[in-house]
């Protein structure tokens, strides 16, 4: 008999779900390292920090205001902050963004007279493109096993 995930009782691996973006962009990402493609690289990891900035939690001045300095935590995790948790479709929107940015940008370089430039801009929206096509289809890409 079968759960809820789709694993059978004898142990078996749950049936994979559709995959999140983060997870494909981290898989591409790896693909991408092994192949030494600079530009999907690139892309992927700036895509990656910007979702991990928009995660970001500013942490107020005021936490630390009234103790005295031997008193202030420091060290490792001392200024931790609880971090946004995400939606599918934030996180969509902000790779979205990251190729508007892009694109926006190659058009700049290319008026500039700098059209290598504007190909690498234009190569690393692409890469994006076709990870947030395949999320949105829902399938694997060539970058990402499965």
């Amino acid at each position: 008999m079968s759960d809820v995930t789709g694993s059978a009782d004898t142990g078996a691996a749950p049936v994979p779900g559709p995959v999140l973006l983060r997870q494909r962009l981290r898989e591409a990402l790896t693909g991408a390292m092994k192949a030494r493609d600079r530009a999907a690289v690139s892309a992927l990891r700036s895509a990656l920090g910007a979702i991990g900035n928009a995660e970001a939690v500013e942490r107020p001045d005021s936490v630390d205001e009234r103790l005295a300095i031997e008193q202030i935590p420091t060290g490792l995790g001392a200024a931790e902050a609880e971090r946004r948790e995400l939606t599918e479709p934030q996180v969509a929107g902000i790779v979205r963004a990251e190729v508007a940015e892009r694109q926006a940008a190659a058009l700049d370089y290319e008026r500039a007279g700098r059209p290598d430039r504007a190909a690498l801009l234009r190569a690393e929206a692409a890469v994006l493109t076709v990870q947030l096509d395949a999320h949105d289809a829902g399938r694997p890409t060539a970058a990402t096993p499965g």
